[in-house]
């Protein structure tokens, strides 16, 4: 116990562990341990953030999908998807109802979708920024040519959210359609990161196969990545997917990773994600308290929310819902936190 607080304080101090030792913290952990993470982690994010939950209005444009991912409900292989584009309009509402709300950043989320081309994304980014200049805009829209990131970020696009899925190329093979290359994931993370977006990363927990290994190496590549955003949630199994019989992933362990991130990466902005509420009632609020700053809730139009349905029995109304501000305020000044609307740029950056 005592060697595990010790490499604790060591990541607290900045110093970087090896794959083994967070393979051997993760397998060895108890909750004495993670109550010592988290109230290191509480104490990073406040130094950092003060007790400011940000907040990031998400809007999910298509759940058109040209990948076949497997564990992925808007996978092309699924028949019984549900599926639907929202128009240039239908996204330019939703953004200009969630800056009246208090909104200062709006997230266009959607799979791979051949439709949103550049010739298509750039006027709206532009549009976006016209109408909202004080806001920042993410894209989370998959893997793009390094061309086509450049010229979504000179339109305006400030960040860009690519979970990485697993750090191990074996795993991540595993997980993934044989067209989809872990060397490319990687590639596209670096050229947004050189192009000057702030860059988001991450992966499931207790994805199938996955082991403390598998996690170890995320974490040591996140390490060497040093994303400005880092998302991770619980696996959750979706009913029309191979691995449709499969647990979800532990809550508990979701959390403790959320704290060593926190200490890895001082100023990174990390969720707690729809996954984590999904999975656990007060899922959000235990990740606040483990080291999280940021929560995402839903700009979407209310009849496609049920649509984009990544895994079973996504949180689509209530406090998840971006109109339902008062009550997501309330959950957070329970635990001692304060929803903002400012914009929440990473440390050194914004434009």
């Amino acid at each position: 116990m005592s060697a595990h607080i010790q490499w604790i304080d060591r990541l607290h101090r900045g110093e970087v562990l090896s794959a083994g030792e967070f393979a051997e913290l993760i397998d060895r952990r108890t909750p004495e341990l993670s109550e010592y993470l988290f109230s290191l982690a509480r104490r990073v994010s406040r130094a950092r953030f003060g007790n400011q939950i940000f907040t990031r209005g998400l809007i999910e444009i298509s759940s058109f999908c040209k990948n076949n991912c497997r564990y992925c409900g808007i996978r092309r292989g699924n028949p019984n998807a549900q599926r639907y584009r929202l128009s240039e309009e239908e996204i330019l509402c939703c953004c200009d109802m969630g800056e009246r709300l208090g909104y200062k950043t709006f997230v266009l989320q959607g799979g791979e979708d051949a439709f949103f081309t550049d010739g298509r994304l750039i006027p709206l980014i532009q549009e976006i920024k016209r109408r909202h200049p004080d806001c920042a805009l993410t894209l989370s829209l998959g893997e793009r040519s390094r061309e086509s990131y450049q010229a979504l970020f000179d339109a305006g696009a400030d960040r860009y959210l690519l979970r990485h899925e697993a750090a191990d190329p074996q795993l991540y093979r595993a997980l993934h359609p044989p067209e989809m290359e872990w060397e490319n994931r990687v590639r596209c993370l670096y050229d947004l990161k050189e192009i000057g977006y702030q860059v988001g990363a991450g992966f499931m927990v207790g994805a199938p196969g996955q082991t403390s290994r598998h996690l170890a190496r995320d974490l040591c590549f996140l390490a060497e990545l040093k994303p400005q955003m880092v998302g991770i949630g619980p696996f959750v199994p979706h009913h029309d997917t191979e691995y449709r019989d499969r647990p979800a992933g532990s809550v508990e362990l979701t959390l403790f990773l959320l704290g060593l991130i926190r200490l890895m990466l001082p100023d990174v902005l990390l969720p707690a994600t729809t996954a984590l509420g999904t999975v656990c009632p007060d899922g959000r609020e235990r990740g606040v308290l483990a080291g999280a700053n940021v929560v995402m809730p839903n700009l979407s139009p209310a009849e496609v929310r049920k649509k984009y349905s990544l895994y079973d029995n996504k949180l689509s109304t209530g406090a998840e819902d971006a109109g339902h501000w008062s009550e997501l305020q309330a959950r957070m000044q329970a635990i001692g936190y304060e929803l903002t609307s400012q914009r929440g740029d990473a440390p050194g950056y914004g434009r």
